[in-house]
């Protein structure tokens, strides 16, 4: 019989457990991936994705798969990887061993971290393989040396939070260097080693002049490459939880999509997923996780840009981010640039591979944002997100006067981090000043109509009963201008699927005006 252990050869109750869930995603074709890269020099991997996106249960499917002393077949009956021609070759056919380091980091306590991983690991490793392992070996690494010269076993090596010592122990790099030696020695070259799949939030790719863990290919949220589908739910996943648990799609749409990688281009967020599906209601449930302190810790930081980079993004905008300048930790930081590839690894962020731009994901997230902004120092911004309701109102209302006026005291409220210079920066600080509008609304900007681009649009998710808005926006012209070019380049055909009263919003920006600086016009027609 097997032996079968806590850290070696662990067994298949975890994903037991995940697929008798009330709700359980068939991502089985994971092991697709990872069975493509066993045994060959791409056998080091290490997928980095945010917090609640999958990575713990990926590993437990993981280990039900690859791990000697269980037989699996039954576990995997009806999935997807079933079918796969690999899958019978390598079922349970491999020495696994499981390490979750963000539990050896807690047990530790004032121990070295690398020094209780070896000894705990050791311990199970002689209880399988005693008569092969003297006493006087020590380190794990030799110990696996000697196992696979006597045996020919190969190991798989599964590490979760791989980078909670650089994430909780920022402070001292004597234990990352440390550490980064250990899992160098442990797994770099070695020939007992046949896959190494880490997860954990960071790559790994650089911190600062060490570079101990280079033989690893990433996959983060800058670029997910053969494991995007496996990052989070696709679209097509969510519709079909949708369906099952008679929810509105556009509504979950709005709250948990806006994860975008090359090919898949609507990830959601899991965790935030189940949880609406399971108690039929739409709230933040990812980020109820964590304290709003950790994002206002890096919001309040003082790089030139920063602040209108975030604005920008809060209005709907998106910024160019140059993400290679990096270092993968949490502490050196030198540009706005390095904060904001931080926020995109931790989720806060989304991020277009292809344009090399940030935004703010969806609502559940930009909710997060403004309430590490309601402690801090963005008492403008507060004011003019307080003040959006009305303005939305008075739209809806169709109060031109009203709407002008509102859209003064935004840009006032604004001007210290803003600069009306041109049209996009107008569309940026209406975006913000619409915030609220995002509740029941999705914000598109520059809506392709084949005549053109609308600046912005406000389309009703399918549950709200209002009306669709079309923006246009004019910088040193007038309001009736902006509206003659929504009707002469028919941006209102461009809504396709869209039936019902629509409100056509001319805007101007009168640089010269200092006392009414703003002019509206609003229309309304209908879409049949």
């Amino acid at each position: 019989m097997w032996f079968m252990g806590i850290y070696l050869n662990p067994g298949n109750k975890g994903f037991w457990e995940s697929v008798r869930s009330e709700i359980y995603v068939d991502k089985s074709n994971l092991i697709a991936c990872t069975n493509r890269f066993l045994n060959t020099e791409d056998k080091y991997v290490c997928v980095s994705r945010p917090r609640r996106f999958g990575k713990s249960m990926a590993l437990k499917m993981l280990a039900a798969y690859y791990s000697r002393g269980c037989d699996s077949s039954d576990l995997f009956k009806g999935l997807k990887i079933e079918d796969n021609g690999t899958f019978r070759e390598h079922l349970n056919q491999y020495d696994v061993i499981l390490l979750n380091m963000q539990q050896f980091v807690i047990r530790a306590k004032n121990r070295q971290v690398t020094e209780y991983i070896e000894e705990a690991v050791i311990e199970e490793l002689r209880e399988e393989y005693g008569d092969l392992i003297p006493k006087r070996i020590t380190v794990l690494a030799e110990v696996l040396e000697r196992i696979y010269v006597k045996t020919d076993s190969r190991f798989v090596f599964l590490i979760d939070e791989w980078d909670c010592v650089m994430r909780e122990r920022q402070e001292s790099e004597t234990l990352q260097k440390q550490y980064l030696d250990f899992l160098r020695n442990l797994l770099k070259d070695q020939p007992y080693v046949a896959l190494a799949y880490m997860t954990g939030i960071l790559p790994v790719k650089k911190y600062g002049q060490h570079s101990a863990l280079n033989m690893f290919w990433e996959y983060s949220m800058t670029e997910q490459f053969v494991f995007e589908e496996y990052t989070g739910f696709t679209e097509d996943e969510v519709k079909g939880l949708c369906g099952r648990y008679n929810m509105d799609f556009d509504a979950v749409s709005n709250w948990y999509d806006g994860y975008r990688l090359r090919k898949f281009k609507h990830i959601y967020n899991p965790r935030s997923v189940v949880a609406a599906m399971r108690n039929r209601i739409l709230s933040n449930y990812w980020t109820s996780t964590e304290t709003y302190e950790a994002l206002k810790i890096y919001m309040d930081m003082d790089f030139d840009g920063l602040r209108m980079d975030i604005v920008q993004m809060l209005g709907g905008e998106r910024v160019k981010v140059n993400t290679l300048s990096f270092q993968n930790d949490m502490r050196n930081f030198k540009t706005k640039d390095d904060v904001l590839t931080l926020l995109i690894h931790l989720g806060y962020l989304g991020y277009e591979p292809e344009t090399g731009e940030a935004f703010i994901p969806n609502k559940e997230i930009i909710g997060e944002f403004e309430n590490a902004m309601s402690v801090s120092g963005w008492s403008e911004i507060m004011r003019i997100l307080r003040a959006s309701e009305q303005l939305l109102s008075d739209t809806l209302n169709g109060n031109e006067e009203s709407v002008a006026l509102g859209l003064d005291k935004a840009h006032m409220e604004a001007a210290s981090i803003l600069t009306y210079n041109d049209e996009n920066s107008l569309s940026c600080a209406i975006g913000l000043a619409y915030y609220s509008a995002r509740r029941d609304y999705r914000l598109i900007r520059e809506l392709p109509s084949g005549r053109g681009f609308a600046d912005v649009v406000f389309l009703p998710l399918s549950q709200v009963n209002k009306p669709a808005l079309v923006i246009e926006l004019k910088y040193d012209k007038t309001a009736n201008a902006a509206i003659q070019q929504i009707k002469d380049r028919q941006y209102i055909q461009a809504l396709d699927g869209y039936v019902g009263e629509i409100l056509l919003v001319g805007i101007n920006y009168a640089r010269d005006n200092k006392d009414k600086p703003h002019s509206c016009v609003i229309e309304r027609v209908e879409k049949f």
